[in-house]
């Protein structure tokens, strides 16, 4: 394996991501027999088929994966190297990946746009989507950090807190239940909930506190993926939501929800920057969790002012 060349790894990573050697020419601008010939090359060197071809794209085959794994981890090294040197020269600038659960787009785009004020050198790309897909994007080291309201289990991981958030039990300001005090689990247990997905964090706080509860894990629940349907939903109905109260911050103080008064609630949980133990602590990276540790709770809502404006 002396022999294979950066721009043969370069070759295959393109095949991996465009499925043809005709996009991944395209990519690289280069000619496909040009691409055709890097794969040929870098085959013969190996000693093994990287590709299955087929008549609707080419795949990886076992030791396909295994070398480009190699040449993504190069590439990674590669970048390291290049941030390490701009270390050495006081230069804070590169790029950086960061994943988010859903949750977080509530307090984001402040956060972002202060950070890149604060660090104009260095670009951020934002992806938030369920806890599912970000914890597989940090596994699969497709971002370098990830926001979440509780670490991963599945693999080592760094863990840092950088904010507070709570969850809370939310109404339409006429629900029957709106100006009770010391709403029991039991009784609230009976109401009509709009839950987030099996997979979500929030869905899983909502099941341990309602697990003392015979047979109120079989509902009477209605699951919707997006927060916002679940808010619309609660407004015009009388049923109720369990969410993170900084994401009904805005609904509660313009008194279109309300949070009701629960025993046992809010549950206050903490928010986290996590990134792979396994993965140099670039100072691009450092610069980022520095800033979260720092100002992250700046741009979190008043989780208190939003409790205190129930009724």
């Amino acid at each position: 394996m002396k022999n294979i060349t950066f721009r043969q790894l370069k070759s295959i990573r393109a095949i991996e991501a465009h499925g043809k050697i005709v996009g991944a020419a395209k990519a690289l601008g280069l000619t496909a027999p040009a691409v055709t010939l890097q794969l040929k090359q870098i085959e013969a060197e190996a000693g093994v088929q990287l590709f299955e071809r087929m008549a609707h794209g080419m795949f990886p085959t076992e030791a396909g994966h295994a070398v480009l794994a190699a040449a993504r981890d190069i590439e990674e090294r590669l970048s390291l190297l290049e941030t390490e040197l701009d270390a050495f020269k006081g230069v804070k600038r590169g790029r950086i990946a960061v994943g988010a659960v859903s949750t977080v787009k509530y307090f984001a785009k402040p956060m972002v746009a202060a950070f890149s004020s604060a660090y104009p050198d260095i670009d951020l790309e934002l992806f938030i989507d369920r806890r599912t897909e970000t914890v597989e994007r940090l596994k699969n080291r497709t971002i370098d950090v990830a926001l979440l309201g509780r670490p991963p289990r599945e693999f080592s991981v760094r863990a840092a807190v950088f904010g507070e958030h709570s969850l809370v039990v939310v109404g339409a300001p006429n629900h029957p239940l709106a100006k009770r005090q010391g709403i029991s689990k039991a009784e609230i247990a009976r109401e009509h909930f709009f839950l987030r997905s099996p997979d979500s964090a929030t869905r899983n706080f909502f099941d341990r506190f309602m697990s003392e509860i015979p047979g109120r894990a079989d509902g009477p629940n209605t699951e919707m993926e997006s927060i916002e349907d679940i808010k619309r939903a609660v407004m015009v109905d009388t049923s109720v939501a369990f969410l993170a109260a900084h994401s009904v911050a805005a609904e509660v103080q313009a008194g279109e929800l309300t949070i009701l008064d629960v025993v046992g609630l809010p549950i206050r949980r903490q928010w986290f920057a996590v990134s792979r133990t396994d993965r140099a602590m670039t100072p691009v990276i450092a610069a980022f969790e520095d800033f979260l540790a720092t100002q992250g709770k700046e741009f979190l809502p008043d989780l208190l002012a939003a409790e205190d404006a129930a009724p």
